[in-house]
């Protein structure tokens, strides 16, 4: 081969990973080269070299300094490369040949380990979905398997979705850092769609063998020790087996070691947790602002008050997945009920915790193999407050059963005593860390200056003797000086040349015979005798045993610690778990929040109820709160309208909110408040065009509604602001309409629903449909305009205040004039438009057949062919027996049904049309068709009502019109 050898060793760890970048060590450096190094240097902003690999042949090269590799390699995972790094296995100076290099590590970032690349407020996921089909010649075949693993914090967890659909809601909450696709689904476009909303996850595609469910069972079973699978849940789940399967495959390729930490895995189920899709959970806010995207602003914010890294990703995920169960939410609520009470316990455990680094991660760290001496005395460090944290907490727990059981007082909560009776302090691991590293151990490893003495006799050795020789070397500067009488000698030392003796040029002829010259300097020379020469051997070779003795001490005491990887892990949550409590019951006592009663009925009652985030920013407590009752038996869907800036989706973002604080067993803001569960948190609330998919706004806002129809159950809240305003005033109107009709009357559908609207004519649905009520936020009209209330009253608005709301942001006045010109104008001559009040006369009074025709808004086309439409608008129905069930349309009754649409330009239709639209010809006998006939002519030879003139001759052009607004 033409190559040198350096380079050949470079291509053979390179084949190995032929996906990723290749670090290679030489030297001081971590060089890259050939396509990595183009890549590098363009990533990284580095001068691109060459290097000679052979016969005068070069290839383009780029490094970076070893010492600040975490840095360099955090850039380029950032941006979505896997990195692999090559270390020289051996020591340069003691190598026979060619150093010994391998590949120790693979960073992607789904594996990233470092602390300072990493948020420590969330977690660093990397999903693994799987089919269920088990031959080699696999397709996309339902369910499919999720398994999801931070190897940062232990995490190991997944689930069976039934669709795709399924998969990319989990895939959108979880927010994975990388997906190791299984090679029988990779070629789907379904992946195309996840990279546009997750626009910085990496795809990475797996080996078929590692998707197989029969190998990855068993890789599962070995990792855990264990026989079965059964205990993990994973029983019977071939997807789910062979999802996790290959992604622990994938961790072990990439970490290159034992991964201790990874012992057990916890299977789960979407239906026992209240789900919140990533819309909703973007429209309320919960974890980004939608101002800017950062977390401030946000419902997590407000909440955290959490003193550990672990506590703050727990809490984190108890708002991404919170309870649906009543007796595991009310566990949650009396912990926190007993630490707002205690709250000398309370301040006494967040000082304990505030002690406390990250656990989890630090373990981590050490079970992989990357933890250096400080990562491992920050652990033990850490460790030292658990024995404080547990007597804090059973002298607590103590003193409230004493209290509890001598004066029936309440008892300890359930979810503390048992934190506690699983908090193992793991003691030993501590005193053993502590007892074996030095207080200040270099980051470097390989230096020396980790160990303490007393922990082994053979480096206690070494350094006894390397000290005896330092300090003869100490004194040698003193006995020199005096036997050559040379003043100004010293002693000295330097990497390069070691231990010597430096004479001044002046003084040369007083050095003795025995100095042997070792260096000429410009200002003198620097000799070197014997002895010393045979002291300094002795110092530098016990110093490089030392180094390599305490090298040795160190990774057998990482090893030990993280063979104790489950117990530490343990006791993480454990702290996690205490800080969460903590952090809401401090909540709860400065926010004066109060507990909840949660049950497993239908109803949610809220007395004062608050946003839990507008009020932070709000000053000196001018929150306006509000009282709120949904239930699935009269009061099912509140209609809430009023202007806008009047407050609308605050109040309904802030009845969900509450909703979902009281499922993760927190308290809410409120003066009381009675929680039905809900399964599912759907919310429909504003909307923007999504170019990148070709949708306009109209379309992104009927795709959320159709998504929210599909799935809602009567156990769900549904929160709609504004549904069809992207579009014309009479589709819009009529898509509202029709959506609350169908989820007052569809059985599967029938969820809890706060709907605000601009669209008054809703209001009337109050008269039609027994379970819906008109609520509206209450506005004081002033001589200088209207004073928002923001209080949420019965009834619908009396008006919509548009003019007076542009008045405020400031609008020109003379537009403002003709604003209200132009409004009066429409309103004098549109008596037919809809405000709140009684229906209008002749609507029928049914829940059955109700429709926009009967509050002046004209039904769609495919309404027209419903009985109860058409009997709403003043049609008759279709004779009994009609085969098709839908009522024939005769074209003078939809003639005469658009006549009577509520048009901003259309005066109120003719009576003879209206008699017209009444008209079911097909009943008529003889006898009554001349009756009517007689009747219609008495009412058009009768003086016609205004505009009627307008309307026959204007009616095509205004066909024209509303055809237009519509396209």
């Amino acid at each position: 081969m033409d190559e040198t050898p350096v380079y050949q060793q470079y291509l053979e760890e390179k084949a190995k990973f032929p996906q990723a970048l290749l670090l290679f060590r030489l030297g001081d450096f971590y060089e890259l080269f050939g396509e990595d190094a183009q890549v590098a240097s363009r990533v990284l902003e580095l001068t691109l070299t060459s290097r000679e690999i052979g016969k005068g042949r070069r290839i383009p090269m780029c490094g970076v300094p070893y010492h600040a590799v975490d840095h360099y390699l955090a850039r380029l995972v950032d941006e979505g490369y896997a990195v692999a790094i090559c270390e020289q296995m051996e020591d340069p100076r003691h190598a026979k040949g060619l150093v010994k290099r391998q590949v120790t590590r693979v960073v992607t970032p789904g594996t990233r380990l470092d602390p300072a690349s990493l948020d420590e407020r969330r977690p660093n996921f990397l999903v693994a979905v799987a089919t269920a089909a088990s031959s080699p010649s696999r397709v996309w075949v339902e369910p499919l398997g999720l398994a999801c693993v931070d190897i940062s914090t232990g995490d190991f967890f997944g689930t069976e979705v039934s669709s795709a659909a399924a998969l990319q809601t989990e895939l959108l909450r979880l927010e994975p850092a990388e997906i190791l696709v299984d090679p029988a689904l990779a070629a789907d476009p379904f992946w195309e769609t996840i990279g546009r909303l997750l626009a910085r996850v990496r795809f990475t595609t797996g080996e078929v063998r590692s998707f197989l469910p029969e190998p990855a069972a068993e890789r599962l079973r070995e990792q855990f020790g264990t026989l079965s699978l059964a205990p993990f849940g994973l029983e019977g789940k071939r997807a789910l087996i062979s999802a996790a399967g290959a992604v622990l495959e994938y961790v072990q390729e990439t970490q290159q070691s034992s991964l201790t930490h990874l012992r057990s895995f916890r299977s789960y189920s979407l239906a026992d947790q209240l789900l919140i899709d990533p819309v909703s959970q973007r429209n309320l806010e919960i974890f980004r602002s939608l101002r800017d995207g950062s977390r401030k602003g946000t419902l997590w914010e407000v909440l955290d008050r959490t003193v550990t890294p672990m506590g703050a990703r727990l809490l984190r995920s108890w708002l991404e997945n919170p309870l649906v169960q009543v007796e595991p939410i009310r566990q949650r609520l009396g912990a926190v009920r007993f630490l707002v009470q205690k709250t000398l316990v309370r301040n006494e455990i967040r000082e304990i915790l505030n002690q406390i680094r990250d656990l989890e991660r630090l373990t981590a760290r050490v079970a992989c193999g990357a933890a250096n001496a400080r990562d491992l005395l920050a652990l033990g460090r850490s460790l030292t407050p658990l024995p404080l944290l547990r007597r804090a907490l059973a002298g607590a727990l103590e003193e409230a059963g004493q209290a509890g059981t001598g004066s029936g007082g309440n008892a300890p909560p359930q979810l503390l005593v048992e934190l506690l009776s699983s908090f193992d302090t793991v003691e030993d691991v501590a005193n053993r860390i502590l007892r074996a590293l030095s207080d200040e151990p270099p980051v470097q490893l390989k230096e020396g200056g980790l160990i303490r003495e007393g922990v082994d006799l053979e480096l206690d050795r070494l350094r006894q003797s390397s000290r005896e020789a330092q300090e003869w070397i100490a004194a040698l500067e003193g006995r020199e000086r005096e036997r050559t009488g040379i003043k100004s000698l010293k002693v000295g030392f330097n990497k390069v040349f070691g231990y010597y003796i430096e004479v001044t040029r002046p003084n040369l002829g007083q050095v003795p015979s025995d100095y042997i010259r070792k260096q000429t300097l410009a200002g003198g020379e620097r000799f070197i005798t014997p002895e010393l020469k045979e002291k300094e051997e002795l110092v530098l070779g016990a110093q490089e045993r030392m180094a390599e003795r305490e090298y040795e001490l160190f990774l057998a005491l990482r090893q030990e610690v993280a063979e104790q990887a489950p117990r530490l892990l343990a006791a993480a949550r454990v702290v996690a778990t205490v800080d969460v409590l903590a952090s809401l019951a401090q909540v709860a006592v400065t926010r004066q929040y109060v507990e909840p009663e949660v049950d497993g009925g239908d109803e949610i009652r809220i007395e004062g109820g608050r946003h839990p985030v507008v009020e932070t920013v709000i000053p000196g407590g001018r929150f306006v709160p509000n009282d709120t009752l949904l239930n699935n038996r009269e009061r099912q869907i509140v209609i809430l309208t009023g202007p806008n800036m009047a407050g609308k989706s605050t109040y309904l973002r802030q009845v969900a909110l509450i909703v979902l604080l009281a499922q993760i067993g927190s308290f809410v803001p409120a003066k009381s408040a009675r929680i039905g569960l809900v399964d599912r948190i759907f919310t429909r609330v504003g909307a923007s065009d999504n170019l990148a998919s070709g949708e306009s706004t109209f379309m992104v806002e009927m795709n959320e509604v159709s998504y929210i129809l599909r799935h809602a159950t009567p156990k769900s809240l549904v929160i709609l602001d504004e549904v069809g305003r992207g579009t014309s005033t009479f589709d819009g109107v009529s898509l509202a309409w029709a959506v609350t009709e169908y989820l007052h009357e569809e059985p599967q559908c029938r969820a809890k629903t706060l709907f605000a609207t601009h669209y008054h004519e809703l209001t009337q649905l109050a008269s039609f449909l027994p379970r819906v009520v008109n609520m509206s936020v209450a506005v004081e009209k002033t001589a200088g305009g209207i004073v928002f209330l923001r209080r949420i009253q019965p009834g619908g608005a009396d008006e919509s205040y548009g003019i007076e709301v542009a008045r405020l942001a400031g609008l020109p006045e003379a537009v403002l004039r003709r604003a209200s010109e132009i409004l009066a104008e429409l309103e004098g001559s549109s008596p037919g438009r809809v405000r709140s009040g009684p229906p209008p006369a002749g609507a029928s009074s049914r829940p059955a057949g109700v429709s926009p025709a009967s509050a002046g808004i004209s039904p769609s086309p495919g309404e027209l062919g419903r009985p109860g439409v058409l009997a709403a608008a003043g049609v008759a129905a279709a004779p009994a027996g009609t085969s098709s069930g839908r009522v024939p349309a005769p074209r003078t009754a939809g003639a005469a049904i658009r006549a009577y649409q509520l048009q901003l330009f259309t005066p109120p239709p003719h009576p003879a049309l209206v008699e017209l639209a009444r008209l079911d010809v097909n009943a008529l006998t003889p006898i009554a068709a001349l009756n009517v006939l007689a009747r219609l002519k008495e009412l058009l030879t009768a003086e016609p009502p205004a505009g009627l003139e307008a309307v026959l001759r204007e009616g095509a052009t205004n066909h024209h019109l509303g055809e237009q607004e519509r396209a």
